[in-house]
């Protein structure tokens, strides 16, 4: 039974590959029914984030799934295979829960993986391609991840994307009371984004949202207000923040669109932070004077001091992780001897039936019913102990203490 992760994370591929290799939301289905379809899988689910594209498929070969990841993102083999990573079974298994308890993120300890990870599975139950073996995985993932959050200190004091942006920002403006902050979006890190900024009081909050109903719910929150995606052009120099994260293909802020609010703003600084992938803003908007632009890969280093405090806490969780990879892994070798189970017991039954059909005409015959039953007893224990004497017989001397010792076990017989 064929299971395996492959895909590209912050470590090893840097943005500028992760932006191209990232699945855009709405067509998530659509990809997972073209691997299932297209490349021999049997079941697939696809967790795209800013930080990494992995593809879960279970049957399939892998490298038919990695040139199919290359082919629908319009890169060569070659353009994409020194970022990828193919992990095969425990490996995957081991990879997926790592991922789910936050121990494989760029943030130590971050719980939205966990929320990513879920959607990324009810996208694939949606689209008919989450198994027996996939649901099991990841299902066994979330428990996991509350075994390891419940039980260490992994998440302890957990610095967010969102957490660290803030920080960022007291570099450029040591209080946020004056500041206005712009939110592009109304997604979860969006959310999660506004939650840590609000905490700090900022003069304004103002979210831009392509559905400006959406906008308006977030907006609410926070006390802010709403405009739409196209109103951007009106209200950038209002700002003092931007914070972007949509689900936009192409960027939303170009160099030109960030000039004019330069002008506007007489060249104070704005501060921008793009947690989207692909990016929101165009990376020459960087280098403009009086941008401060970050991406993800950006944030690494401010949550890097942070990490510390809780690496003590790893070798706990990944205790706890091992333990049920074993599990996992014994719950899918059974899984593979069940279609054996099943020709063994077929073997049996047949064995049995014939027998009691046997049985069945020599007591309508009129035969003695004693030596009816003792033939028949007897003729199911040569049928069902044949196989295993013959096997010994036949086998060499090398395979008879083998098979011997096995047949003791399977039979619990004692020395």
């Amino acid at each position: 039974m064929t299971l395996y992760a492959l895909g590209l994370n912050h470590q090893t591929a840097p943005l500028a590959i992760r932006e191209r290799v990232a699945f855009a939301t709405h067509a998530l289905e659509g990809a997972l029914g073209e691997l299932v379809r297209g490349r021999g899988a049997t079941e697939a689910a696809i967790l795209s984030t800013c930080n990494r594209t992995e593809v879960y498929v279970s049957a399939g070969e892998t490298d038919a799934a990695t040139a199919w990841l290359a082919e629908y993102h319009r890169l060569r083999p070659d353009e994409l295979s020194p970022y990828l990573y193919t992990l095969p079974r425990e490996q995957a298994v081991r990879h997926a829960f790592r991922v789910a308890s936050g121990l494989d993120s760029m943030v130590l300890g971050e719980p939205q993986i966990l929320g990513q990870l879920k959607e990324a599975v009810r996208v694939a139950e949606s689209a008919g391609t989450l198994g027996t073996i996939l649901h099991k995985l990841f299902q066994r993932s979330f428990a996991v991840a509350k075994e390891v959050r419940t039980n260490t200190q992994v998440g302890a004091n957990s610095v967010s994307m969102a957490a660290a942006a803030v920080k960022l920002s007291a570099r450029i403006f040591p209080s946020l009371h004056d500041q206005h902050v712009l939110f592009i979006g109304a997604g979860e890190m969006i959310e999660l984004c506004a939650t840590h900024f609000a905490a700090q009081a900022p003069a304004r909050i103002t979210v831009a949202n392509r559905t400006l109903e959406r906008g308006h719910a977030l907006a609410r929150r926070f006390n802010g207000r709403a405009i739409e995606l196209r109103e951007l052009d009106e209200h950038l120099h209002e700002h003092d923040i931007v914070v972007s994260c949509t689900a936009s293909s192409l960027p939303i802020l170009g160099k030109g669109l960030v000039e004019r609010a330069l002008r506007a703003r007489r060249r104070r600084p704005i501060f921008m932070v793009d947690l989207a992938v692909p990016r929101d803003i165009e990376r020459e908007v960087g280098d403009l004077d009086d941008v401060f632009l970050y991406t993800v890969d950006d944030l690494q280093g401010i949550v890097q001091g942070n990490l510390d405090a809780r690496r003590s806490a790893v070798e706990q969780a990944e205790a706890i992780i091992e333990t049920q990879v074993g599990q996992f892994m014994h719950w899918m070798a059974v899984r593979e001897a069940v279609p054996l189970i099943r020709k063994l017991r077929d073997h049996a039954e047949e064995a049995r039936q014939h027998e009691v059909d046997r049985a069945l005409r020599l007591l309508q015959k009129g035969a003695d019913p004693k030596q009816v039953l003792e033939a028949l007893s007897q003729g199911l224990t040569n049928k069902l102990m044949h196989g295993p004497t013959q096997a010994l017989n036949e086998a060499t001397v090398d395979e008879r203490r083998s098979l011997a010792d096995t047949i003791a076990r399977l039979f619990r017989l004692r020395p």
